[in-house]
């Protein structure tokens, strides 16, 4: 056999995301680093979105590190935009089993040069059907949830909270009549919590509803993997990692991902990327020529949108701060329409704000210019940022961003809350508080301190480093 052949081969196979596949192509230089030989699986729009952004060779990979995709059977939609969650979750369960399949059956045939047979399955935590898949082929299937541990803890209860009449709510004026103020105390490892800063797939009035479904069938799998990997560290999360542990005491916290990297030496990897927009590089020439702390930092991530009202709020709430800032414009940020930010804002703020499409948010973040973070909480960004000592305003949207903007306020003091009904003034005083008030100061102290934590727990001693290695003997090479 060659040397080639004879590789460990972890086929790894984000949900077909931004804020999934950014995390698990690093957990995939991770491991080839440790030897493995990668398969990395994109949907097919997806791998389509990665060749325009980055170009016609951004996937042409190397020998032992190959991108494959498969369809994901949606209808056509508009090529440089996320899918729709709710279908996504749907089809891929449905759609995807097949074509995955069959992508491990040609990875495993002999004929296919210089590629060993797949040994084990690195999975996206909500694509648990490629734990059916590794039943099939007799492979070991660790999961990887790209979310926070407490968000994790926040899912597995939505069983209980559908069982204890919680949810679904009686009617949708529960969202804002102060139904979701309601204590929720008997969850093991989460204390001050309320449906609010529950995941918020249970704001529904609907029994069937697609994703409240969804993610109690997916949660319910992770007790029943070999194992599950969390990007996250042990002193940030102790008690959320202990609560789960009671049902899948298989857990392998690996994170920050962005500071784990420094272990990957091979410079190859470096050209291979993750982003499906194109990075605008002048924010960081732009960021050079700043004071240091000195700009407020906006992005609300890949997926978020908001109304046309809401963009001119936050417009003016930061026109009106007179800070500095960088704010990231999805052209998709206003959904079914082009995002418009009110020409007067522009021109008022010309000498003090950049706009940009997208950009390098790691270098953003840890360049000194910048001051804070207003985000919207999605745990990629939030990683992000406790990685960089910046302190935080939470917009939180969907999904796991309540469960996180609790958690950078109240549990680990880096953040303030931004009302979901936003306002300019409600954004220019919280601006101005994280920028020069004693609350802000407070944070950036705390947000220092995370850093510290984050960078031990990286460190080649460190509790993520060594959760890294004994993932790979302990697991993905158990029954190599």
């Amino acid at each position: 056999m060659s040397e080639a052949n004879s590789k460990p081969h972890a086929l790894c196979i984000p949900y077909p995301a931004q804020g999934h596949i950014t995390p698990m192509l690093k957990l995939a230089k991770l491991l080839h680093q440790k030897g493995f030989h990668i398969s990395f699986v994109n949907t097919d729009f997806n791998h389509n979105r990665l060749i325009r952004s980055r170009g016609p060779n951004a996937l042409d990979g190397l020998p032992d590190f190959r991108f494959y995709s498969i369809p994901d059977g949606l209808p056509a939609s508009d090529p440089d935009a996320t899918q729709d969650i709710p279908a996504l979750c749907k089809y891929t369960r449905i759609n995807c089993l097949a074509p995955f399949r069959d992508l491990v059956s040609k990875l495993n045939n002999s004929s296919v040069s210089g590629v060993p047979p797949v040994t084990c399955i690195v999975s996206d935590a909500i694509m648990t059907f490629t734990m059916e898949a590794a039943d099939e082929f007799g492979l070991p299937v660790v999961l990887l949830w790209t979310a926070s541990a407490c968000s994790l803890l926040a899912y597995m209860q939505y069983h209980q909270l559908v069982e204890r009449g919680y949810t679904p709510l009686k009617d949708m004026s529960d969202v804002t009549n102060g139904y979701l103020d309601t204590k929720i105390d008997w969850v093991p490892g989460m204390k001050g919590m309320t449906l609010k800063y529950f995941p918020s797939f249970l704001r529904t009035t609907d029994i069937n509803d697609i994703m409240l479904n969804f993610f109690i069938i997916e949660t319910e799998a992770v007790p029943k993997a070999r194992a599950i990997i969390i990007n996250t560290y042990e002193t940030l999360e102790e008690d959320a990692l202990h609560a789960i542990s009671a049902t899948q005491p298989h857990i392998y916290c690996i994170g920050p991902l962005n500071f784990m990297m420094n272990h990957v030496q091979d410079t190859r990897l470096a050209s291979i990327g993750s982003s499906l927009w194109k990075e605008e590089t002048s924010c960081i020439d732009w960021l050079d020529n700043r004071e240091p702390n000195s700009v407020i930092y906006v992005n609300f991530g890949s997926i978020t949108p908001m109304s046309a009202t809401q963009l001119t709020e936050f417009a003016w709430g930061l026109a009106n701060s007179n800070k500095h800032f960088l704010w990231i414009v999805r052209p998709d940020i206003i959904a079914g329409d082009e995002a418009m930010v009110p020409p007067e804002f522009l021109a008022e703020t010309r000498e003090r704000g950049m706009l940009a499409s997208w950009c390098s948010q790691e270098q953003v973040l840890k360049h000194p210019a910048t001051a804070g973070f207003l985000t919207h909480s999605g745990w990629n960004s939030s990683m992000e940022t406790l990685s960089s000592g910046v302190p935080v305003i939470c917009w939180p949207f969907f999904s796991d961003q309540q469960t996180n903007c609790k958690y950078s306020c109240a549990e680990w003091g880096i953040g303030l809350e931004i009302d979901n009904n936003v306002k300019r003034n409600e954004v220019e005083e919280l601006v101005r508080e994280l920028m020069d008030g004693e609350k802000g100061k407070q944070m950036k102290k705390n947000a220092l301190e995370w850093r510290k934590k984050a960078e031990a727990a990286a460190a080649s001693s460190g509790s993520s480093a060594m959760s890294l290695d004994r993932l790979v003997t302990e697991v993905l090479l158990a029954k190599y």
